[in-house]
Formats: C-alpha cells, sequence, structure tokens
C-alpha cells in the first residue's frame, strides 16, 4: 500500500472516509477536502491511515475513522456521487482514488487462494499472502459506455437505477474474453434490440463506485427497432438536442458525450 508516514504535514490533503462517506469543510462559501491539521482538531477515531500519492493539491492521505461524536458547524459528511456535484472536478476523481483504494484494501484482508491473511506489499500498491506468497493488486471492472446516433438524434435510455427521470446513454460490464467493441455491440443489443456500426472510441474516465474504468464510445444506428430489455432499461428513444430529458450530472463521461454530441449538431 505504500504506507508511509514519513514527510507527513500539517499541509496534507485528508480525504476521511467514515461508513462511505466523507468529511468535508466549507471555507469562505467552498467546499474543501480538509487538512491535516483541521482534521486533528477533530480528535476523531481512526481505524487506518496512509497516503496513496501526490498530487496538484498537494500530498494526499486516505484515513478511515470508527466513529464520528459530533462535527462542528463547517464540516460536513457527504457521499462521493453529492461531493461531484459541490467540488473541482480533479478533487473529485481524486476522491475516488482514495475510495477505489480504500474499498479494495477493506475487501482484501485474506488471500482469495489459501484464506491466509494478507499484508501490503512494501514496493507496490499491491497485497500479498502471508501463507502462499499470492500477489493481489487492486480490482478495475472495465466498462463500455456508448452513445448512438441516428441523424440528428442520440438514443437515451432509462435505467432503473436512474433517479430523477434521468436518461443517459448505453453502458455495461466487459465480459471475461471480450474485446471492446463486441461488448458495446453486446450491451446494446441487449439492451435496446438494435444494430449499430461504425464504432469509434470517445475517451475514458474512472468511476470509482466502487471501481469501474468507463471506456467511451460512438457509434452510428445500423437496423433494428428499440425494444428495452424491460430489466435494466425501462425505457429508451431517440431524442433531438432541442428536446433532452433529464441528464446526467456532468462531472460523468456520460453526460460529456452528450454535450459532445449537442456540440456537434449546433
Amino acid at each position: 500500500m505504500l504506507n508511509d508516514h514519513e514527510g507527513s504535514s500539517q499541509e496534507d490533503i485528508c480525504f476521511v472516509f467514515y461508513e462511505g462517506q466523507l468529511i468535508v469543510k466549507s471555507n469562505d462559501n467552498e467546499i474543501n477536502i480538509p487538512k491535516r491539521e483541521e482534521i486533528e482538531e477533530l480528535g476523531l477515531t481512526i481505524n487506518k491511515e496512509y497516503c496513496f500519492g501526490e498530487f496538484n493539491i498537494g500530498k494526499c492521505y486516505i484515513i478511515e475513522c470508527e466513529d464520528i461524536k459530533r462535527l462542528p458547524g463547517d464540516f460536513q459528511i457527504v457521499s462521493l456521487y453529492q461531493l461531484g456535484q459541490i467540488i473541482d472536478e480533479e478533487v473529485f476523481f481524486i476522491a475516488g482514488r482514495a475510495n477505489h483504494i480504500l474499498n479494495w484494501d477493506n475487501n482484501h484482508k485474506y488471500c482469495s487462494r489459501c484464506g491466509a491473511p494478507n499484508i501490503d506489499k512494501a514496493d507496490e500498491r499491491a497485497k500479498v499472502c502471508t501463507k502462499c506468497g499470492a500477489v493481489t493488486y487492486p480490482v478495475i471492472c472495465p466498462a463500455i459506455i456508448v452513445a448512438i446516433t441516428k441523424g440528428d438524434e442520440i438514443l437515451l435510455a432509462h435505467n432503473k437505477n436512474f433517479e430523477d427521470n434521468i436518461y443517459s446513454i448505453i453502458a455495461g460490464f466487459v465480459d471475461a474474453g471480450e474485446d471492446l467493441e463486441s461488448t458495446v455491440k453486446r450491451e446494446v443489443f441487449e439492451e435496446v434490440g438494435i444494430k449499430i456500426k461504425n464504432i469509434k472510441y470517445y475517451g475514458n474516465q474512472t468511476w470509482a463506485f466502487p471501481n469501474s474504468l468507463m471506456i467511451g464510445f460512438f457509434a452510428e444506428y445500423e437496423s433494428g427497432e428499440i425494444k428495452v430489455d424491460g430489466k435494466e432499461i425501462l425505457d429508451a428513444a431517440w431524442f433531438k438536442k432541442d428536446n433532452l430529458p433529464n441528464l446526467p450530472k456532468k462531472m460523468s463521461i456520460a453526460r460529456k458525450m452528450i454535450d459532445s454530441f449537442i456540440l456537434r449538431n449546433n
């Protein structure tokens, strides 16, 4: 885990987690990740702490606390998703990285091969089994996300897990032994029943809820009628840029791709 505390300072940025949520502080009407000196004043019971890297905002630490008695008025607890709506995008993704690492650390205390305890590997972010020596790295789950266009229209779908009647583009996890383009075609056909063509890479984004890597594509409609699966997707339709439904938050790659479609059609 690169569990190094040497060189720590009061200026360190501390991502403090309690029951899966983060402690943040309000400074002059801005939400910030607190510094070490601010966290120490809270008198928290700390379960674990480790450095996970140095970024533009400074040296960053993950801290997991066991209990919170009462926080001063300028502190609050927010979910990672809520954080993405109130803080700078760069900081949000650093927080996501911290959440990803913490979840992996908590869920890999024991070796999946023999069941013996794991310990942190000294020279890299990994776990090593104390008995059989098996090395385990952070789990990263690749998933595709695809914006399908038909002329000046884009296909948007409502997933049963979406709040506020949000519509977004199609996404799904990559299966074992499957290449990305095959995943795109399969997920689209499974969820909305159409065939697509001209699949082109757009970009990617980490999505630490808790450990996904979203890989974005654009594709064009080829054939078929929309037929939602009724399990994950409850509704789907073609939309023009001036008649869009409720969309995902701007921090997501889904929204960035939809915004790209809008820009292309201006």
